[in-house]
Protein backbone atom coordinates (compact mmCIF):
# COMPACT_ATOMS: atom_id res chain seq x y z
CA UNK A 1 0.00 0.00 0.00
CA UNK A 2 1.26 3.46 -0.89
CA UNK A 3 0.66 6.52 1.27
CA UNK A 4 0.95 10.08 -0.07
CA UNK A 5 1.43 13.42 1.69
CA UNK A 6 -1.78 15.32 2.44
CA UNK A 7 -2.77 18.91 1.78
CA UNK A 8 -6.03 20.72 2.49
CA UNK A 9 -6.45 23.68 0.18
CA UNK A 10 -10.08 24.41 0.96
CA UNK A 11 -10.94 27.53 2.99
CA UNK A 12 -13.38 26.74 5.81
CA UNK A 13 -13.83 30.32 6.99
CA UNK A 14 -16.55 31.41 4.57
CA UNK A 15 -18.79 28.48 5.46
CA UNK A 16 -18.17 28.95 9.15
CA UNK A 17 -19.16 32.60 8.90
CA UNK A 18 -22.48 31.61 7.35
CA UNK A 19 -23.16 29.31 10.30
CA UNK A 20 -21.94 31.89 12.82
CA UNK A 21 -24.46 34.41 11.48
CA UNK A 22 -27.22 32.24 12.97
CA UNK A 23 -25.51 31.01 16.12
CA UNK A 24 -27.08 33.32 18.71
CA UNK A 25 -26.65 32.86 22.45
CA UNK A 26 -27.46 29.63 24.32
CA UNK A 27 -29.16 31.30 27.27
CA UNK A 28 -29.90 28.64 29.86
CA UNK A 29 -30.16 25.86 27.28
CA UNK A 30 -27.74 22.91 27.34
CA UNK A 31 -25.02 23.28 24.70
CA UNK A 32 -24.27 20.53 22.18
CA UNK A 33 -20.87 21.06 20.53
CA UNK A 34 -21.13 19.75 16.96
CA UNK A 35 -17.87 19.28 15.05
CA UNK A 36 -18.24 18.27 11.40
CA UNK A 37 -16.05 18.20 8.31
CA UNK A 38 -16.09 21.29 6.11
CA UNK A 39 -16.80 19.20 2.99
CA UNK A 40 -19.21 16.71 4.55
CA UNK A 41 -22.92 16.63 3.75
CA UNK A 42 -24.12 17.03 7.39
CA UNK A 43 -23.29 20.73 7.13
CA UNK A 44 -26.44 21.23 5.05
CA UNK A 45 -28.51 19.85 7.91
CA UNK A 46 -26.56 21.81 10.52
CA UNK A 47 -27.09 25.04 8.56
CA UNK A 48 -30.82 24.32 8.34
CA UNK A 49 -31.09 23.78 12.10
CA UNK A 50 -29.30 27.06 12.82
CA UNK A 51 -30.96 29.01 10.00
CA UNK A 52 -34.45 28.28 11.35
CA UNK A 53 -33.63 28.10 15.06
CA UNK A 54 -34.67 24.48 15.30
CA UNK A 55 -32.20 23.83 18.12
CA UNK A 56 -33.78 26.46 20.36
CA UNK A 57 -37.24 25.23 19.38
CA UNK A 58 -36.24 21.85 20.80
CA UNK A 59 -34.66 23.18 23.99
CA UNK A 60 -30.92 23.06 23.33
CA UNK A 61 -28.19 25.17 21.74
CA UNK A 62 -26.22 23.71 18.84
CA UNK A 63 -22.68 25.06 18.69
CA UNK A 64 -21.32 24.23 15.24
CA UNK A 65 -17.70 24.32 14.13
CA UNK A 66 -16.43 22.98 10.82
CA UNK A 67 -13.10 21.16 10.93
CA UNK A 68 -10.55 19.57 8.62
CA UNK A 69 -11.22 16.20 7.01
CA UNK A 70 -7.63 15.05 7.54
CA UNK A 71 -6.56 12.22 9.82
CA UNK A 72 -5.26 12.70 13.36
CA UNK A 73 -3.45 9.71 14.80
CA UNK A 74 -4.99 7.41 12.21
CA UNK A 75 -8.60 8.51 12.78
CA UNK A 76 -10.67 11.29 11.26
CA UNK A 77 -10.42 14.71 12.90
CA UNK A 78 -14.02 14.58 14.13
CA UNK A 79 -13.42 11.21 15.79
CA UNK A 80 -10.34 12.56 17.52
CA UNK A 81 -12.26 15.58 18.82
CA UNK A 82 -15.07 13.45 20.26
CA UNK A 83 -12.67 11.05 21.93
CA UNK A 84 -10.53 13.91 23.29
CA UNK A 85 -13.55 15.63 24.81
CA UNK A 86 -13.51 18.55 22.35
CA UNK A 87 -16.88 17.66 20.76
CA UNK A 88 -20.25 16.29 21.79
CA UNK A 89 -21.67 15.40 18.38
CA UNK A 90 -20.09 14.00 15.21
CA UNK A 91 -21.03 11.57 12.47
CA UNK A 92 -19.05 8.59 11.21
CA UNK A 93 -19.91 5.24 9.68
CA UNK A 94 -20.98 2.58 12.11
CA UNK A 95 -18.12 0.24 11.22
CA UNK A 96 -15.67 2.91 12.38
CA UNK A 97 -17.81 3.40 15.49
CA UNK A 98 -17.60 -0.32 16.22
CA UNK A 99 -13.85 -0.29 15.67
CA UNK A 100 -13.26 2.60 18.06
CA UNK A 101 -15.72 1.38 20.70
CA UNK A 102 -14.20 -2.12 20.62
CA UNK A 103 -10.85 -0.48 21.38
CA UNK A 104 -12.31 1.23 24.44
CA UNK A 105 -13.64 4.57 23.16
CA UNK A 106 -16.76 5.50 25.23
CA UNK A 107 -18.84 6.53 22.21
CA UNK A 108 -22.42 5.65 21.26
CA UNK A 109 -24.59 6.03 18.15
CA UNK A 110 -27.69 8.04 19.03
CA UNK A 111 -29.44 8.52 15.67
CA UNK A 112 -29.07 7.50 12.02
CA UNK A 113 -27.83 9.89 9.38
CA UNK A 114 -27.95 8.00 6.13
CA UNK A 115 -26.44 5.87 3.43
CA UNK A 116 -23.36 8.07 3.29
CA UNK A 117 -21.12 6.19 0.95
CA UNK A 118 -19.28 7.32 -2.15
CA UNK A 119 -18.66 6.36 -5.73
CA UNK A 120 -15.92 4.83 -7.82
CA UNK A 121 -14.79 7.65 -10.15
CA UNK A 122 -12.42 7.26 -13.10
CA UNK A 123 -11.40 9.26 -16.19
CA UNK A 124 -13.96 9.02 -18.97
CA UNK A 125 -11.47 7.22 -21.23
CA UNK A 126 -10.37 4.84 -18.48
CA UNK A 127 -10.41 1.08 -19.06
CA UNK A 128 -12.02 0.71 -15.63
CA UNK A 129 -15.67 0.06 -16.39
CA UNK A 130 -16.65 -2.10 -13.42
CA UNK A 131 -15.15 -3.83 -10.39
CA UNK A 132 -13.61 -6.61 -12.46
CA UNK A 133 -11.27 -4.06 -14.03
CA UNK A 134 -9.60 -3.02 -10.76
CA UNK A 135 -6.69 -5.52 -10.72
CA UNK A 136 -3.42 -3.91 -11.76
CA UNK A 137 -4.63 -0.36 -11.14
CA UNK A 138 -3.90 2.28 -8.49
CA UNK A 139 -7.06 3.16 -6.59
CA UNK A 140 -7.18 6.25 -4.41
CA UNK A 141 -8.85 5.91 -1.00
CA UNK A 142 -8.93 8.27 1.98
CA UNK A 143 -7.64 5.40 4.10
CA UNK A 144 -7.52 1.65 3.78
CA UNK A 145 -10.19 1.24 6.48
CA UNK A 146 -12.57 3.59 4.66
CA UNK A 147 -16.06 2.13 4.34
CA UNK A 148 -16.01 2.50 0.56
CA UNK A 149 -12.88 0.37 0.21
CA UNK A 150 -14.34 -2.21 2.60
CA UNK A 151 -17.50 -2.41 0.48
CA UNK A 152 -15.45 -2.78 -2.72
CA UNK A 153 -13.31 -5.53 -1.18
CA UNK A 154 -16.37 -7.39 0.05
CA UNK A 155 -18.17 -7.12 -3.30
CA UNK A 156 -15.12 -8.22 -5.28
CA UNK A 157 -14.59 -11.22 -3.02
CA UNK A 158 -18.29 -12.13 -2.97
CA UNK A 159 -19.11 -11.72 -6.66
CA UNK A 160 -15.82 -11.80 -8.58
CA UNK A 161 -13.47 -14.07 -6.65
CA UNK A 162 -10.58 -11.69 -5.94
CA UNK A 163 -9.46 -9.18 -3.30
CA UNK A 164 -8.52 -5.77 -4.75
CA UNK A 165 -6.39 -5.10 -1.67
CA UNK A 166 -4.07 -7.76 -3.09
CA UNK A 167 -4.57 -7.44 -6.86
CA UNK A 168 -4.85 -3.63 -7.09
CA UNK A 169 -2.85 -0.93 -5.29
CA UNK A 170 -4.81 1.17 -2.77
CA UNK A 171 -3.24 4.61 -2.34
CA UNK A 172 -4.18 6.49 0.83
CA UNK A 173 -4.75 10.23 0.46
CA UNK A 174 -5.50 11.18 4.05
CA UNK A 175 -8.29 13.59 3.02
CA UNK A 176 -11.07 13.94 0.47
CA UNK A 177 -9.53 17.12 -0.94
CA UNK A 178 -6.23 15.37 -1.60
CA UNK A 179 -8.09 12.41 -3.09
CA UNK A 180 -9.55 14.59 -5.85
CA UNK A 181 -6.13 16.12 -6.51
CA UNK A 182 -4.62 12.65 -6.93
CA UNK A 183 -7.21 11.75 -9.56
CA UNK A 184 -6.78 14.98 -11.51
CA UNK A 185 -2.98 14.78 -11.53
CA UNK A 186 -2.99 11.14 -12.63
CA UNK A 187 -1.37 9.81 -9.47
CA UNK A 188 -4.10 7.16 -9.35
CA UNK A 189 -6.26 5.49 -11.98
CA UNK A 190 -9.53 5.89 -10.07
CA UNK A 191 -10.76 7.03 -6.66
CA UNK A 192 -13.41 6.11 -4.15
CA UNK A 193 -14.72 9.60 -3.41
CA UNK A 194 -17.44 10.73 -1.01
CA UNK A 195 -20.80 11.12 -2.75
CA UNK A 196 -21.35 14.96 -2.56
CA UNK A 197 -17.97 15.56 -4.19
CA UNK A 198 -18.63 13.21 -7.12
CA UNK A 199 -20.83 15.72 -9.06
CA UNK A 200 -18.09 18.36 -8.77
CA UNK A 201 -15.55 15.98 -10.31
CA UNK A 202 -17.75 14.64 -13.09
CA UNK A 203 -19.31 17.96 -14.20
CA UNK A 204 -16.61 18.65 -16.80
CA UNK A 205 -17.14 15.34 -18.59
CA UNK A 206 -13.49 14.35 -18.09
CA UNK A 207 -14.46 11.88 -15.35
CA UNK A 208 -17.44 9.66 -14.72
CA UNK A 209 -18.88 7.63 -11.86
CA UNK A 210 -18.21 3.98 -12.61
CA UNK A 211 -20.29 2.63 -9.73
CA UNK A 212 -22.15 4.17 -6.76
CA UNK A 213 -21.31 2.43 -3.50
CA UNK A 214 -24.96 2.67 -2.41
CA UNK A 215 -25.66 -0.14 -4.87
CA UNK A 216 -23.14 -2.35 -3.08
CA UNK A 217 -24.73 -1.55 0.29
CA UNK A 218 -28.10 -2.81 -0.87
CA UNK A 219 -26.67 -5.82 -2.74
CA UNK A 220 -24.50 -6.97 0.14
CA UNK A 221 -27.13 -6.35 2.82
CA UNK A 222 -29.85 -8.09 0.80
CA UNK A 223 -32.20 -5.49 2.29
CA UNK A 224 -35.07 -3.70 0.60
CA UNK A 225 -35.18 -0.73 2.95
CA UNK A 226 -32.54 1.99 2.90
CA UNK A 227 -29.88 1.28 5.52
CA UNK A 228 -27.95 4.07 7.25
CA UNK A 229 -24.21 3.61 7.09
CA UNK A 230 -23.35 6.73 9.10
CA UNK A 231 -24.85 7.68 12.45
CA UNK A 232 -24.58 10.61 14.83
CA UNK A 233 -22.40 9.92 17.84
CA UNK A 234 -21.89 11.36 21.27
CA UNK A 235 -19.91 10.29 24.31
CA UNK A 236 -21.39 8.15 27.05
CA UNK A 237 -20.57 10.95 29.50
CA UNK A 238 -22.46 13.59 27.51
CA UNK A 239 -25.47 11.32 26.98
CA UNK A 240 -25.70 10.57 30.68
CA UNK A 241 -25.38 14.23 31.69
CA UNK A 242 -27.52 15.79 28.91
CA UNK A 243 -30.23 13.39 27.71
CA UNK A 244 -32.62 16.30 27.04
CA UNK A 245 -30.11 17.91 24.65
CA UNK A 246 -29.71 14.64 22.77
CA UNK A 247 -33.47 14.21 22.52
CA UNK A 248 -33.69 17.81 21.36
CA UNK A 249 -31.14 17.20 18.62
CA UNK A 250 -33.07 14.18 17.37
CA UNK A 251 -36.20 16.33 17.08
CA UNK A 252 -34.37 19.21 15.39
CA UNK A 253 -32.74 16.78 12.96
CA UNK A 254 -36.11 15.33 11.93
CA UNK A 255 -37.48 18.84 11.37
CA UNK A 256 -34.41 19.73 9.28
CA UNK A 257 -34.85 16.58 7.20
CA UNK A 258 -38.49 17.57 6.55
CA UNK A 259 -37.37 20.97 5.25
CA UNK A 260 -34.48 19.67 3.17
CA UNK A 261 -36.59 16.99 1.51
CA UNK A 262 -39.36 19.40 0.54
CA UNK A 263 -37.89 22.90 0.07
CA UNK A 264 -36.03 23.32 -3.22
CA UNK A 265 -35.43 27.05 -2.59
CA UNK A 266 -33.54 26.22 0.59
CA UNK A 267 -31.08 24.20 -1.49
CA UNK A 268 -30.45 27.21 -3.76
CA UNK A 269 -29.51 29.16 -0.63
CA UNK A 270 -27.30 26.31 0.60
CA UNK A 271 -25.60 26.08 -2.78
CA UNK A 272 -24.80 29.79 -2.69
CA UNK A 273 -23.51 29.82 0.89
CA UNK A 274 -22.03 26.40 1.63
CA UNK A 275 -20.99 24.69 -1.60
CA UNK A 276 -17.65 25.11 -3.35
CA UNK A 277 -19.39 24.73 -6.71
CA UNK A 278 -22.72 26.59 -6.89
CA UNK A 279 -23.50 25.56 -10.46
CA UNK A 280 -27.27 24.83 -10.50
CA UNK A 281 -26.77 21.37 -11.97
CA UNK A 282 -24.30 20.43 -9.24
CA UNK A 283 -26.57 21.84 -6.53
CA UNK A 284 -29.49 19.81 -7.87
CA UNK A 285 -27.35 16.68 -8.06
CA UNK A 286 -26.21 17.11 -4.45
CA UNK A 287 -29.77 17.91 -3.36
CA UNK A 288 -31.17 14.78 -5.00
CA UNK A 289 -28.30 12.69 -3.69
CA UNK A 290 -28.84 13.96 -0.16
CA UNK A 291 -32.54 13.21 -0.31
CA UNK A 292 -31.82 9.72 -1.59
CA UNK A 293 -29.29 8.87 1.12
CA UNK A 294 -30.82 10.46 4.24
CA UNK A 295 -32.60 8.39 6.89
CA UNK A 296 -34.89 10.40 9.19
CA UNK A 297 -35.35 7.81 11.94
CA UNK A 298 -34.66 4.23 12.93
CA UNK A 299 -36.08 1.30 14.83
CA UNK A 300 -35.14 -2.24 15.82
CA UNK A 301 -35.63 -3.45 12.25
CA UNK A 302 -33.19 -0.81 10.98
CA UNK A 303 -30.53 -1.88 13.46
CA UNK A 304 -31.14 -5.54 12.63
CA UNK A 305 -30.43 -4.74 8.97
CA UNK A 306 -27.24 -2.90 9.92
CA UNK A 307 -26.17 -5.90 11.97
CA UNK A 308 -26.85 -8.25 9.05
CA UNK A 309 -24.79 -6.07 6.72
CA UNK A 310 -21.91 -6.04 9.19
CA UNK A 311 -22.06 -9.82 9.58
CA UNK A 312 -22.06 -10.26 5.82
CA UNK A 313 -19.14 -7.89 5.34
CA UNK A 314 -17.26 -9.74 8.06
CA UNK A 315 -18.02 -13.13 6.51
CA UNK A 316 -16.91 -11.99 3.08
CA UNK A 317 -14.07 -9.57 3.78
CA UNK A 318 -12.95 -10.66 7.25
CA UNK A 319 -12.07 -8.81 10.42
CA UNK A 320 -8.78 -7.49 9.00
CA UNK A 321 -10.61 -5.60 6.24
CA UNK A 322 -13.12 -4.14 8.69
CA UNK A 323 -10.67 -3.51 11.49
CA UNK A 324 -13.12 -5.06 13.96
CA UNK A 325 -14.76 -8.47 14.30
CA UNK A 326 -18.00 -7.60 16.11
CA UNK A 327 -20.47 -4.82 16.89
CA UNK A 328 -19.89 -3.99 20.57
CA UNK A 329 -22.83 -4.23 22.94
CA UNK A 330 -24.52 -0.92 23.74
CA UNK A 331 -23.24 0.83 20.63
CA UNK A 332 -26.70 1.70 19.26
CA UNK A 333 -28.88 3.83 21.55
CA UNK A 334 -32.34 3.92 19.95
CA UNK A 335 -34.08 5.25 23.03
CA UNK A 336 -32.68 8.27 24.85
Amino acid sequence: MITVETTDAVDIESQQSELDAHHGEPGDRPVLRARFEHNGSPRYMLYTIKRFGLDHDHGFHLDVQLVSDELEGGVETVEAKLQDGDADLIDIDYISTARERAEGAPIVAIHPYGRTVGGLVAPTESPIEDLTDLPGHRIGVVRRLDKNWILVRAACREYHGFDPDEEATPVESGSKVRLTEMLRTGEVDAVLQFWPIVPEITETGDYHEVLPMSRLVQDLSEADRKLPISTFLTSERYLEANPDAVRGFKGAYRDAVDRLTSDDDLWIEIGDRLMYEDDPEIVRAVRDGWRDMVVADWDEETVAGMERLFDHLHDVAGGDALGVDHLPEGMFQLEV
